[in-house]
């Protein structure tokens, strides 16, 4: 048996191929010519002994085991670049390009006041963000296309490495004028008159796991994003739980509307940095926890009952 081992170029051009299913798009996609990247995906296949892929005359389609191996190559091609990326930043773990997930209940909050102080005190790390849902950071971070991502808690991280960094409650939002409707026991809170995130939102599940709630049925109104959410609020369609840090972050100061907090045991939700098992920075990782930590803490003051937001 050959003791050869697939080459990570070899690795890439089997992954083009699967997510183009189409030689010539996935060619171009690693730039090379159609034919270099053909050879390669032949090589790499006599070198394994199965058929990876199915070509036909007008359609290209991935084999189970061309499916498995990609899926493989793809965590190895990650591993490989954190290697990279820890051989370049074992002399300086605060430099360089750090890509960072974030998603949109966290980003416009709490950012605000973390990435300056990230300048501040590391001017030569560069900070590239991208905001999205939690299930769709999770994939890049697997995929190796960000470094670390920034999500609520709970979530199932599978094997990623978690720091949880501080824990804040959801806070019940009305139109001002509405506080004698708002119960002081979560227990009490009427959830047709509970509106919530569309589905994909980790808060919508932190919202219903919070009231103790089942999925409602559908009503055709949900909204898309937090601002969205308090303008539907303030707009009298029904109530709403806020994260606290939305309301400290006073982005809503303009609305009309009142916070008020419950009783315990009151919902709440675990902000936490993630990263790969395999992640190659790790001072980086817990530098970058312990400076939003801290961030966060400082602000942290708390909303009293009947804030007016």
């Amino acid at each position: 048996m050959s003791s050869a081992l697939p080459s990570l170029r070899q690795l890439r051009y089997l992954i083009a191929v699967a997510e183009k299913l189409n030689f010539t798009q996935a060619a171009e996609s690693c730039f090379v010519t159609q034919s270099t990247l053909s050879a390669g995906v032949k090589e790499l296949e006599s070198l394994l002994g199965v058929l990876l892929v199915e070509r036909e005359r007008h359609s290209v389609m991935m084999t189970p085991v061309g499916s498995e191996v990609v899926a493989r190559a793809r965590q190895l091609i990650s591993e490989a670049e954190d290697l990279a990326e820890w051989a370049r930043n074992a002399e300086q773990p605060m430099s360089g390009l750090l890509k960072l997930g974030v998603i949109p209940t966290i980003a416009p909050f709490l950012l605000p006041s973390v990435l300056p102080e990230v300048r501040n005190r590391y001017p030569d790390l560069k900070v590239a963000l991208r905001e999205d849902l939690t299930r769709n950071l999770l994939s890049r971070l697997a995929a190796g296309q960000i470094d670390f991502a920034l999500i609520a808690l709970p979530y199932d991280t599978g094997h990623l490495q978690v720091q949880t960094l501080f824990d804040e409650e959801l806070l019940l939002i009305a139109p001002a004028g509405r506080e004698a409707d708002m119960p002081r026991d979560i227990g009490k809170l009427d959830p047709e008159a509970l509106l919530l995130l569309e589905e994909g939102h980790c808060l919508r599940g932190h919202t219903l796991d919070g009231c103790r709630l089942d999925e409602p049925r559908v009503t055709g109104m949900e909204a898309t994003s937090l601002f969205t959410l308090a303008q539907m609020v303030e707009g009298g369609l029904g109530m709403a739980l806020l994260p606290d840090m939305t309301l400290r972050s006073g982005l809503l100061g303009h609305m009309n509307l009142v916070a008020h907090r419950f009783s315990e045991p009151r919902p709440r939700r675990t902000i936490a940095l993630v990263a790969r098992s395999s992640n190659a920075r790790q001072e980086c990782f817990a530098r970058l926890a312990e400076l939003i930590a801290g961030q966060a803490a400082q602000s942290r003051s708390g909303i009293p009952d009947g804030t007016h937001v």
